[in-house]
């Protein structure tokens, strides 16, 4: 086929790559070294580059052959980097353990750097070009957090907004809201943005001992929207699991009797809404998007009814008759809540204070506190992407990769959330990734441009390759063949030419 001219760029990608380490294994899918791997785009060429990320962990790894870095689902023992008795020491002094650099999740961009993340406090910064990898940041030398979402925002300006979990501050757990300033003052031109990161809010947890999990959260043109989950760590058992020889995944847990709380935080006050609106319990990993209109906040995530999904990865499952094994025992459903911001505070209990066009409710309770009840807008996407340009507003579409009871997606889906019309691009024995949308340089409407994916076929003789589709018809325009083997991957950006600095660094 053939590429649009103007497609000119990077597709930069991350995810688990190697799972073995000489004699030792990892459990966990979620833990192997981190591959980055990139599709370059030039004069309708496709230039094809992976490497894996040189960390720490995988520096020490290597040096040890074997796996001397903990994961999050699986537990190194003992360190021979460090000696046992100070190893034991050093985590009974530390309710926290040191983490891994594995960034593994997916590609933030601060400034006009690359950094490859995870959900640690580590990220690491990588060249974009040469995907070599280059300085270690640690967030908690600039803001009290442990754990850190690998699912920024980026506003307007071009400013980074993250969310971390401060475990243990002075006694109280809490979630930030954090800012990377996307430049920093002419005269502290040497001095990286991380220097001038700002603290915009923070939310207690509900639980001291048990902070929610969480791997994204929404924005809106006022508001921050952070989901409060019953799928939470346990901070004590995580405090001596490497005493105990199990994994930190082991020490998290679902509560299907809890509610899930819906915190919203203004933008400008950086205050948090005083009333309480809550929904049942769910396990979620991705926001799709949310928007404001009329008084409301409408967002839009993909939940499950249980956290069957992580379990799925354990490496003992994903063996040669996965398909047949394996079977999700909660299918993903993309969920639209409809939230009332400006209710009367008058309003009669047992009301529903929704008032735009939806099946979503908000009903008022005794307490004042708002039980909030979703509309389904579809089922069986995971993954989702959105025309960025479009964040944080209303909007119609989500390309995302279409699972049904089996975590690996067999197809991608364009959705249309207004009409609920589905589009799909699937063949035989094709596995594809997370779509990502790029807009085309004089786009009028929200999908004029492609849907970029790497696709891995299911027999390794075949090879796997990159797909373009036209993002409005979901008809192949081109696909790029890659003569090496390729790892199904998590999370990526395109990184449009302008983006991508030249020369030497």
């Amino acid at each position: 086929g053939q590429l649009p001219t103007w497609l000119q760029g990077i597709l930069l990608r991350n995810g688990p790559g190697m799972h073995t380490i000489g004699d030792s294994k990892y459990n966990h899918w979620f833990d192997g070294m981190a591959l980055l791997h990139s599709f370059t785009f030039k004069n309708g060429e496709v230039y094809y580059r992976s490497k894996y990320l040189r960390s720490d962990t995988y520096n020490c790894n290597i040096e040890a052959n074997r796996i001397v870095v903990s994961e999050f689902g699986t537990m190194a023992y003992p360190d021979p980097c460090k000696n046992i008795f100070a190893k034991a020491f050093s985590y009974l002094s530390h309710t926290i353990p040191e983490f891994t650099d594995n960034c593994l999740i997916n590609i933030m961009k601060a400034g006009d750097e690359f950094y490859a993340t995870g959900e640690t406090n580590f990220i690491r910064k990588i060249n974009a070009q040469t995907l070599e990898t280059l300085k270690k940041v640690d967030y908690n030398k600039y803001v009290a957090v442990n754990l850190a979402t690998s699912h920024p925002h980026y506003d307007s300006a071009g400013n980074v907004l993250n969310m971390g979990t401060s475990i243990v501050d002075k006694g109280k757990t809490k979630y930030l809201l954090f800012k990377i300033p996307s430049s920093v003052p002419e005269q502290e031109k040497k001095k990286s943005c991380f220097k001038h990161l700002e603290v915009v809010c923070s939310i207690p947890s509900r639980s001291l001992l048990h902070p929610s999990y969480y791997h994204s959260f929404g924005i809106t043109e006022n508001y921050i929207i952070f989901i409060e989950q019953p799928f939470r760590l346990d901070i004590v058992k995580m405090a001596t699991a490497y005493i105990r020889g199990v994994s930190w995944a082991s020490c998290l847990a679902y509560n299907k009797d809890d509610k899930t709380w819906f915190h919203f935080i203004d933008r400008k006050t950086k205050k948090e809404v005083s009333t309480k609106f809550y929904t049942d319990a769910m396990v979620f990993f991705h926001h799709i998007n949310a928007y404001e209109e009329d008084g409301h906040i409408v967002f839009d995530i993909i939940a499950y009814t249980d956290n069957s999904l992580y379990d799925m990865f354990y490496l003992k499952n994903l063996g040669k008759d996965f398909e047949e094994n394996v079977k999700l025992t909660s299918i993903p459903t993309c969920k639209r809540f409809v939230v009332p911001l400006q209710h009367g505070k008058d309003a009669v209990v047992d009301s529903n204070l929704v008032t735009l066009p939806s099946s979503a409710t908000a009903v008022k309770e005794k307490d004042g506190s708002i039980y909030c009840q979703p509309e389904i807008l579809c089922e069986g996407i995971e993954l989702p992407r959105i025309n960025y340009g479009y964040n944080g507003k209303k909007y119609k579409y989500v390309f995302a990769t279409e699972v049904q009871w089996s975590p690996v997606p067999t197809k991608i889906a364009k959705f249309n959330t207004q009409t609920k019309e589905m589009l799909h691009w699937g063949q035989d024995d094709c596995w594809p990734s997370e779509p990502v949308f790029v807009p085309s340089p004089d786009a009028k409407e929200e999908d004029d441009g492609v849907v970029l994916t790497c696709v891995v076929k299911t027999d390794p003789k075949d090879p796997p390759f990159l797909l373009v589709l036209d993002a409005k018809t979901f008809t192949e325009l081109g696909r790029a063949t890659v003569n090496v083997e390729m790892h199904m991957d998590l999370h990526g950006i395109f990184i449009p030419q302008q983006d991508v600095k030249t020369g030497t660094e």
